[in-house]
């Protein structure tokens, strides 16, 4: 972990990414933060009990992503909130077509340093 303490958002949205370096730690976190939205879904129309499994399916499969192949520790447990706003971010920015490239393109991964392999 940085023994940097980010004092704004935007200073830490780079040191997010880079935590998020690895493809597939990325593609784990969409899937975790999209079935978490569909438990916080699942909470609000079918039962309140959905609540629970929200936090388990999202951290459950970031948390996994970092330890297995990240081989860092999430950054959740130093910037929880910052973490959590920069999963839903990076989820969205995703979903839109803004992040994640694989043709070399991805500005937001290059501008915090990650360096991106061009499709071939």
């Amino acid at each position: 972990m940085s023994e940097n303490r980010f004092t704004s958002f935007k200073e830490f949205w780079p040191y997010y990414l880079r935590e998020h370096s690895a493809p597939i730690c990325r593609n784990l976190h969409y899937i975790g933060t999209a079935l978490s939205i569909a438990a916080l879904l699942a909470a609000i129309f079918i039962s309140v009990w959905w609540i629970i499994a929200a936090p388990l399916l999202g951290y459950g499969f970031a948390w996994y992503a970092h330890f297995k192949y990240e081989k860092n520790k999430p950054a959740t447990f130093q910037y929880p909130l910052w973490s959590l706003a920069s999963d839903y971010r990076m989820f969205f920015l995703w979903l839109t077509g803004r992040i994640g490239l694989t043709n070399g393109l991805d500005h937001h991964l290059a501008a915090a340093g990650v360096k991106t392999a061009p499709q071939t």
